[in-house]
């Protein structure tokens, strides 16, 4: 083998060794994935509608999230990722939430402000409502006009209110039963209802404030014969005047 020979030969042996050499280092070489993307960070919102309420009254609260697998209120416990829920605090009351996720956490509120009711006004009585609860009829017996002991706290009654309440005046009315004529029983209403205006009046009740009529037997509040008829007849009526 001559000399030139020998040193292609060995040129060749060479270049073989490298290309064997690099195919090799081409199989072991390893790919590095990217690194994979941070979890998002939830998000939160949370609203009450109305934000301003009476007792007793209720507000509406509405919530959204995202990128959250836990959402808590700690008054209504867990909840969905969306929703809204209706609350009746008894006071003032700020509603925190808070939405967990693989991204970290994320938290809203919302307060719900509670004033007193509102007081019902309750409208005061007038003197005629006054009047017809607190005044009292006078009962008598049978042809007389003298106001009879059972009936004197009543009268005393009659007296104190009207004593207290000095804008009201008073028409005493005498009624009789159906027994007699009717011009008897006109002057015995009469005279019942002077009866009872003077017993007013030594009570302190002043005599302009008192007027008095008769209706004699005209007027019956019980149109049956017989005694408890004729006492419902037999008495002094009191009317509001106007």
């Amino acid at each position: 083998m001559t000399q030139k020979r020998i040193r292609t030969f060995a040129l060749l042996a060479a270049l073989s060794g490298v290309i064997s050499l690099a195919g090799c280092a081409k199989k072991v070489a390893k790919v590095t994935p990217p690194p994979a993307p941070a979890p998002s960070a939830p998000t939160a919102t949370l609203a009450a509608n109305p934000s301003v309420i009476q007792q007793g009254q209720s507000s509406v609260l509405t919530w959204q999230t995202s990128n959250a697998s836990e959402i808590t209120i700690a008054e209504l416990g867990t909840l969905p990722p969306t929703g809204s829920r209706s609350v009746t605090p008894s006071a003032s009351t700020t509603y925190a939430l808070t939405a967990k996720g693989a991204g970290g956490t994320s938290e809203a509120s919302a307060r719900v402000t509670v004033s007193a009711a509102a007081a019902i006004a309750t409208p005061s009585p007038t003197d005629e409502e006054l009047f017809s609860k607190n005044i009292r009829d006078v009962f008598f017996d049978y042809d007389k006009s003298a106001i009879r002991p059972s009936e004197g706290p009543i009268v005393q009654n009659d007296e104190t209110f009207l004593s207290q309440h000095t804008s009201i005046k008073v028409l005493v009315e005498g009624h009789c039963d159906d027994r007699g004529s009717e011009e008897y029983n006109l002057a015995l209403g009469a005279s019942r209802a002077e009866s009872v205006k003077r017993a007013l009046v030594q009570g302190g009740v002043p005599a302009d404030r008192i007027r008095t009529v008769s209706y004699g037997k005209e007027r019956p509040f019980c149109t049956e014969d017989n005694e408890q008829c004729w006492q419902q007849n037999r008495v002094d009526h009191f009317a509001f005047d106007r």
